[in-house]
C-alpha cells in the first residue's frame, strides 16, 4: 500500500481512537442525568430537561463511539459461514460489505448535512415542552456519520491490503 494510504489509516484510527475513547465516558453523564431525573420526581417537581437530555447524550454516544466500534471490530456480526472461510476470503467479503456501507454512510452524511443546514438556518428546536435547540445535536450526529464514514473507508484499505497479503 502507498505511504499515503497508510498515513490515513494511521490519522483516522487516532481520531476515532481520541473521539470514541471520549465517547466511551460519556455513559456516566446519562447515568447522571437519569439519576437526577428519577430523583426529582421522587422527591421534587420533576425536570423537564432530564429525558430529552439523556435521549441527546445517548445519541452521541452511540454515534461517536461508531468509528471507535469499527476500529476495533467490536460490532455485532452474524457468523454462520465467515468463521470458517479462509482468511483472504473474509478479506474479500468484508471489502464488498464495506463497500456497501460506505455508500449507505455517504447517502446519511447527505442527510445530516442537510438536516443540519435546515436546524441551523430556521433556528429548529425540538416539539417538546422543554424545546431545545437541534442544532447542536444534529451537528454531533453528522459528525458521528462522518468519522465512521472515514472508518470505512479505512477499514475498505485494511481489507483490501489484507487481500493482497499486507498487514496494516
Amino acid at each position: 500500500m502507498p505511504d499515503v494510504i497508510k498515513a490515513y489509516i494511521r490519522w483516522v484510527d487516532r481520531i476515532n481512537y481520541v473521539i470514541g475513547r471520549f465517547a466511551m465516558y460519556m455513559i456516566f453523564a446519562i447515568l447522571a442525568v437519569l439519576l437526577y431525573s428519577s430523583f426529582t420526581k421522587t422527591f421534587m417537581y420533576p425536570a423537564l430537561w432530564t429525558l430529552e437530555t439523556a435521549q441527546f447524550l445517548m445519541v452521541a454516544y452511540f454515534l461517536l463511539g461508531g468509528g471507535y466500534s469499527m476500529q476495533l471490530d467490536s460490532h455485532v456480526r452474524m457468523d454462520l459461514f465467515y468463521g470458517s472461510w479462509k482468511p483472504k476470503t473474509q478479506a474479500i467479503v468484508d471489502a464488498f460489505t464495506i463497500l456497501l456501507l460506505i455508500f449507505y454512510l455517504a447517502f446519511l452524511l447527505y442527510g445530516g448535512i442537510s438536516s443540519t443546514t435546515y436546524a441551523i438556518e430556521y433556528n429548529e428546536t425540538s416539539y417538546s415542552s422543554w424545546s431545545p435547540p437541534m442544532a447542536p445535536i444534529k451537528i454531533v450526529m453528522t459528525f458521528g456519520v462522518f468519522l465512521m464514514l472515514l472508518q470505512s473507508i479505512a477499514t475498505f484499505f485494511r481489507d483490501v491490503a489484507r487481500i493482497r497479503g499486507e498487514v496494516l
